[in-house]
């Protein structure tokens, strides 16, 4: 699946490119590695890694893609299962996490430090399908991300992006409130339609000068990049939190806003061209 390293930053053009850069989150790796450990947050268990392999429906012998993969949570759910899969993260030291996790399983996973804009260690239309898991957000370049990973993937393979929800889980521009009058909880949107680059404080009560950017999109931007790389949507589904609220005076009111108010967007498409 990985083409020879003295090739691997050799462009489309011929000429060599740079290093990437060093990632942000290299800096908080520590902290994410335990926050997140060997088989993945509460969401990942509970909602995101069995919503992401019903919509993928990967099978045993399959080459899949990870985008974005951190410290492999997915991956190893996926060898788990006898499928290969190759990780591709901009974070060297999320990708040591991945090399040194209990669960690592190397006949079935590997890993390669690179950004998902310049997979260059890839070749074309060579694995059966791709997933990006909470990690699109996290990228600046949405539209070469995209057409590297089309580039990679087979026609008629599948792809499976899961997000934050756009449209209501914004960095500092979305909110909680609660109505007093009417007794809900709602959720305030200060801004929507503008592209933002939102630097997040991963650890402001220790460590506030550790930031990582996230990039707010419309969801029209995501739509609208598959479709240019040829890209049939076949389902977007929208995955509330399993979270409930202990009892309290505000337990109905804060349940009753989780169940209308998702916080992941996932993303279901099939590749129709090359």
């Amino acid at each position: 699946m990985i083409k020879n390293i003295k090739k691997r930053n050799k462009n489309k053009s011929g000429r060599i490119d740079p290093e990437p850069a060093k990632s942000e989150w290299d800096s908080v790796s520590s902290w994410y590695n335990q926050l997140v450990g060997e088989s993945g947050s509460d969401f990942h268990r509970s909602i995101v890694i069995p919503g992401v392999f019903r919509l993928l429906e990967p099978e045993i012998g399959q080459h899949i893609l990870d985008a974005g993969c951190g410290q492999g949570v997915f991956a190893r759910a996926l060898s788990q299962k006898k499928i290969h899969v190759t990780g591709v993260d901009l974070s060297s030291k999320l990708i040591q996490s991945a090399k040194k996790q209990p669960g690592y399983h190397p006949e079935f996973e590997s890993y390669i430090v690179a950004s998902t804009s310049s997979m260059n260690d890839l070749k074309n239309a060579s694995f059966d399908g791709a997933v990006c898991i909470l990690s699109l957000q996290d990228m600046e370049n949405l539209h070469d991300a995209a057409s590297e990973i089309t580039r990679c993937i087979r026609t008629g393979g599948k792809l499976v992006w899961v997000i934050m929800h756009p449209c209501f889980r914004i960095p500092r521009q979305s909110h909680w409130e609660f109505d007093e009058v009417k007794k809900i909880q709602y959720r305030r949107l200060d801004r929507y339609l503008s592209p933002m680059k939102i630097p997040i404080q991963t650890r402001p009560g220790k460590n506030p000068d550790l930031k990582t950017s996230s990039y707010h999109r419309p969801l029209h931007e995501y739509i609208n990049v598959l479709a240019e790389n040829g890209w049939y949507i076949q389902k977007m589904e929208e995955w509330i939190s399993d979270k409930k609220s202990s009892p309290g005076p505000r337990a109905k009111a804060e349940n009753r806003a989780r169940n209308e108010f998702p916080l992941f967007m996932a993303i279901q498409a099939v590749k129709l061209k090359s």
